[in-house]
């Protein structure tokens, strides 16, 4: 009865010194990426005319920059259109800059600051826009390049991705440029012109600024957005990506002597390719609680309930539980580890054939912290025994690396975030791809941010049907640009 009792009272005794421990983390918890507001002084927003900011953009829609796998198939007239366009309709903002074109179509702007001992920025934005899905045509409720200005919104493909950024942070140079301001630290401004398909502009940017000896105190381009109900929070929070998953496709091939499909053998060329994708499929990249998603967490955790709070606070001993949550949904788990997809598939020309080869193709989003050596190690671990072939379909790109939340290019950008947006802003992992990667060389950080307010799942109509910019968000963008530049150059 006595060890029962002493056994007892240590369990006790234990959970007790856990609950002191949980609830001291819990009251004392500050997150490293929290901006002081008086840490960052903050220039104040200026007159900008946005109704003719949404004509103007109106305008950049209605000129087809869309770019294609198959360069031949560009319009390249539409590129020079756009550039004079930019020139004509930016008359300030092209009288104190100095332009250069580089890779044929891609622009490089510089405002000299008058003060050369400090770093410059960087504000991105491209040119070119997907194409219109050919027989969906009918299904937009304007019509895709007329760049009409109706319902609150200017629609149109590119209204969003990315001449909507390109546009404003003109409007907010030329209106800027127009007021007699005069930057301090010199700013850049890149726009790539096939960020769509290669991304060989911004590439070219990079290099030509590396041999200018630009070392930039941060560059911001396209990413993430406000995402007006986050589910942490129950309200909006602006999402800055630090950093961007890399990109791999892998290949799987499967090998038999093939024939008639009359006397199919045991084994087939597609029943091995199909046991290997599945293998592949079944053993994911692990999810965990790290990098820019614990960053997120953490910062918006203030913001958050309770049980939240405390959670985050105490990650030590609630990791599985955040870890099981988060990852509960696909865009959750996408943003704890690197995604499988198996997206495309090869075989027999004939019904009847039994194919020689069998294909399949897995894409890959590779998570910061992991690579591509490791997502082949684990598919050679997965399919071990079983006889096929992997490779890569094009060389991987790895992920980017992950920019401070703590630098003062950090603060500025977030500080600007959350004035504009009116919602706290914190650090986020970018799923997709940008041009700014390519900047990193010639960067000491890279974020990712439009100021664009968006419900969650909003930004799916990007490359889809009926892409538009509210008029309000529109407001919010020249905005951002312009209380950047004067904050962070000024």
């Amino acid at each position: 009865m006595g060890i029962g009792r002493n056994i007892g009272l240590g369990v006790i005794g234990a959970l007790a010194v856990t609950a002191a421990i949980v609830a001291g983390r819990t009251a004392t918890f500050k997150p490293s990426t929290r901006v002081d507001p008086g840490a960052v002084n903050l220039a104040p927003s200026i007159p900008i005319d946005n109704a003719k900011a949404a004509e103007h953009l109106g305008e950049a829609v209605r000129i087809q920059t869309v770019s294609h796998q198959d360069r031949s198939q560009d319009q390249a007239a539409n590129w020079e259109a756009l550039h004079q366009w930019l020139q004509t309709t930016y008359p300030n903002a092209h009288r104190v800059m100095s332009r250069t074109v580089v890779a044929e179509r891609t622009l490089v702007y510089a405002w000299p600051g008058s003060d050369p001992s400090l770093a410059p920025i960087i504000l991105m934005a491209h040119q070119d826009v997907v194409p219109v899905a050919e027989g969906t045509e009918s299904a937009w409720k304007h019509p895709p390049f007329s760049g009409q200005v109706a319902d609150a919104a200017v629609w149109g493909r590119g209204s969003i991705d990315d001449k909507g950024s390109l546009v404003s942070i003109f409007e907010a140079a030329d209106a800027l440029a127009a007021r007699g301001f005069k930057p301090r630290r010199t700013v850049y401004i890149v726009s790539g012109e096939d960020e769509e398909v290669r991304g060989a502009g911004a590439r070219a940017a990079a290099a030509y600024l590396k041999s200018k000896g630009v070392m930039a105190e941060f560059t911001i381009d396209e990413g993430l957005v406000v995402v007006r109900d986050f589910p942490i929070t129950h309200g909006p929070v602006a999402l800055i990506g630090v950093t961007e998953k890399g990109y791999a496709t892998m290949t799987v091939t499967a090998r038999s002597a093939g024939g008639h499909s009359s006397v199919p053998p045991k084994e087939t060329a597609v029943i091995t390719l199909a046991r290997a994708l599945v293998e592949i499929a079944q053993h994911p990249a692990p999810m965990d609680y790290h990098g820019p998603t614990r960053q997120m967490m953490e910062a918006l955790a203030p913001y958050a309930s309770p049980v939240v709070r405390m959670a985050v606070a105490n990650a030590w001993l609630f990791k599985p539980m955040l870890i099981s949550q988060i990852g509960a949904t696909p865009s959750g788990a996408a943003m704890l580890h690197t995604t499988t997809a198996p997206t495309m598939l090869q075989g027999s020309p004939k019904d009847n054939v039994l194919p020689q080869a069998a294909k399949g193709w897995i894409n890959y989003r590779i998570a910061p912290g992991d690579s591509s050596a490791a997502v082949m190690a684990r598919a050679q671990a997965a399919t071990h025994g079983l006889p096929v072939e992997l490779g890569w379909d094009s060389p991987p790109r790895e992920p980017s690396a992950v920019s401070s939340t703590t630098s003062d290019g950090w603060k500025v950008v977030a500080a600007v975030a959350a004035a504009s947006s009116h919602a706290p802003a914190a650090p986020g992992l970018v799923v997709a791809g940008t041009d700014s990667r390519s900047l990193s060389p010639v960067s000491r950080d890279v974020y990712r941010f439009q100021p664009l307010v968006m419900p969650v799942g909003g930004t799916e109509m990007i490359h889809g049907t009926n892409e538009h910019m509210t008029l309000a968000n529109l407001a919010l963008m020249t905005d951002f640009y312009a209380r950047l530049i004067a904050t962070a150059a000024g």
